[in-house]
């Protein structure tokens, strides 16, 4: 079932919730408290009854964390929250600071001989160590608590928790069938020397058991924890609640359903054993609950779930399609009624979503959409709330990132619009852009290239002209599963993952001059071996892309680019018009023509 979500919240949140917070951490003798952002499940996306930043603070953005000492509070948020945590956050009671610069760990070493308290279910090990030591530094103590404090103070008026009925994903989208993937990775766990793997990801279960859930808003995810053992057995810990009649034989009779109740217990009788838990995805109440048992490793679904298999890819080359149909009825929309009547940031928002929700295939938006105008586009990660709502103004750009979730994929795709006469310099620097898009796009690469190798071929272009984006280049994506998924990625950060076939990850790169506009290009591309060089002697890959959808040609310097390059741009526009002309009829069709028309 699709979801709503409403960035707007209420900034006295603060002073209506902090005082409850503080006399709940006095009564476990706390003079602080950490708040992260992440659940049980460290998800991206929070269910309303886990989200405890943002019923603390009041800011709902994606990524935060927040330390409430009895006498001040402090919340910290990246730059792509700037705008949204000052709209939301009051600033009387929590001072605002980078998550990314110094982040929680330097607000720690600050608060001397304090004893600040943290819920093991919501840190990761790895997160929880750094912390650590910060507070000795700081002759603080870390004390871990049951129950948080927070959920005391929340009491009552908290949500419950999610109960969406877990459904199978049929094998006509999964490709494979669970018995196969968990035969798979019980073989992964023996050559680890591993009697068991405790999973705690929702997006590995729903993977691993060909199932989907909707407690989680923009991803179809069930939560739960599963124990997965060598032999391809595994327990699934499921709310009864969740349970259709059809699961348990979808599941079949070698996965046992149990009940969140039963995973203690369950984790318990591990003991003595050797398994596998992810410090990446698993919060150390699992390693302090399995002490020595624990064997430290990637979750073993993740690389498998990265690379997919002929069916997903076939069925998401079709979501793609959908989608790109979709988008270019809005494309149309800005080229036209758009440039007459420019719309505010919102309504590009909603008339997009319109659109999507005019295929009948929409499960969800993959993420809250990016509608950005004139100097908003600046902020890579923003999108509008009530009170930030701005209208697109003559000569200027608008950047619409958005993306939908379908039974059949997941998609992602940014593009940038001229409203009205663009000046020289955004068509300049919006070619820049195109050109390290276009570039990372033809690349053929060695089989065991890391993303990190390649992500200089998607800035070169701007380097040369003294630019550049603090954002990554690209990130993996699912199969109606997360926008964002892992182990691979293209960026400046080292990676050591390499880009295999199947591997779905965006192309991304962008240029934005703060307080004007900003630019970017992003397709989904699919990794592919790359069998059309002749004579070469290593194996190789290429990226083929998923995205189909016009590209603004009106802010494309044509002299700036070289004949590859032009041959290159028009191709991809003649592929788009052969796969989604057929899709889009009237006066979108006949736009579409135009706007695929070769340079």
């Amino acid at each position: 079932m699709r979801q709503t979500f409403d960035e707007s919240t209420d900034p006295s949140f603060g002073s209506k919730h902090v005082p409850l917070i503080r006399a709940a951490m006095a009564r476990q003798g706390l003079d602080g408290l950490l708040v992260p952002h992440e659940d049980e499940h460290q998800n991206e996306y929070l269910p309303a009854a886990n989200d405890r930043l943002a019923w603390a603070t009041g800011f709902t953005g994606s990524a935060g964390a927040a330390v409430i000492m009895q006498d001040k509070a402090a919340v910290f948020v990246d730059g792509r929250y700037t705008l949204q945590v000052r709209e939301q956050v009051d600033q009387a009671l929590f001072e605002i600071r980078d998550l990314v610069e110094g982040g929680v760990p330097a607000y720690v070493e600050l608060q001397k001989g304090s004893v600040i308290g943290y819920d093991p279910r919501l840190h990761s090990p790895d997160a929880l160590a750094g912390l650590k030591r910060a507070a000795d530094k700081a002759g603080a103590t870390l004390k871990p608590v049951a129950p948080n404090p927070l959920d005391s103070a929340w009491g009552a008026e908290r949500p419950a928790q999610p109960k969406a009925k877990v459904v199978p994903q049929p094998i006509e989208y999964a490709g494979e069938d669970s018995a196969a993937k968990r035969a798979r990775i019980g073989e992964s766990l023996k050559k680890l020397g591993a009697d068991a793997a405790v999973l705690t990801a929702p997006a590995s279960i729903a993977w691993l058991f060909n199932v989907r859930g909707g407690d989680v808003i923009r991803t179809p995810l069930p939560l739960s924890q599963a124990i997965v053992r060598a032999d391809g057995t595994a327990r699934l810990f499921l709310d009864p609640d969740k349970v259709t009649t059809d699961l348990p034989a979808w599941l079949g009779n070698q996965v046992s359903l149990e009940t969140p109740d039963d995973l203690e217990p369950a984790l318990d009788a591990l003991k003595g054993q050797k398994v596998l838990v992810d410090p990446a995805q698993s919060s150390a109440w699992y390693f302090d609950k399995l002490g020595d048992a624990v064997v430290r490793g990637m979750d073993p679904t993740t690389l498998p779930r990265a690379c997919k298999n002929a069916v997903e890819i076939a069925g998401t080359r079709e979501a793609h399609r959908r989608d790109g149909a979709a988008l270019t009825r809005f494309l149309h929309w800005i080229a036209t009624e758009g440039q007459i009547n420019p719309p505010d940031e919102k309504e590009a928002v909603a008339k997009l979503e319109s659109f999507r929700e005019a295929t009948g295939a929409l499960q969800d938006l993959s993420f809250d959409t990016i509608g950005a105008a004139n100097g908003h586009g600046a902020l890579p990660h923003y999108h509008p709330t009530e009170r930030s709502n701005e209208r697109a103004k003559q000569g200027s750009l608008l950047l619409v990132d958005s993306g939908g979730q379908y039974l059949d994929g997941t998609t992602d795709v940014t593009r940038t619009m001229a409203i009205g006469e663009p000046t020289e310099e955004m068509k300049r620097r919006n070619t820049l852009v195109l050109k390290g898009h276009l570039a990372l796009a033809r690349l053929r690469f060695p089989a065991g290239t890391t993303g990190s190798q390649i992500d200089a071929f998607a800035r070169a272009a701007l380097w040369s002209e003294g630019f550049d984006y603090d954002h990554g280049t690209g990130h993996g994506v699912g199969v109606y599963l997360g926008v964002h998924e892992g182990p691979h990625r293209i960026a400046k950060a080292p990676n050591t993952v390499a880009l295999q076939p199947g591997m779905i990850v965006s192309n991304e790169p962008g240029y934005y001059k703060s307080g004007e506009y900003g630019i970017r290009i992003e397709n989904l591309e699919v990794v592919m071996p790359a069998e059309d060089i002749p004579g070469g002697e290593r194996p190789m890959h290429r990226f083929e892309a998923l995205t189909l959808a016009p590209i603004d040609k009106r802010l494309v310097v044509l002299d700036m680019l070289t004949d590859v390059e032009r041959t290159q741009f028009n191709s991809y526009h003649a592929r788009v018009l052969a796969e989604i002309g057929p899709l889009v009829d009237g006066e979108a069709g006949e736009w579409l023509k135009d706007a695929c028309a070769p340079l």
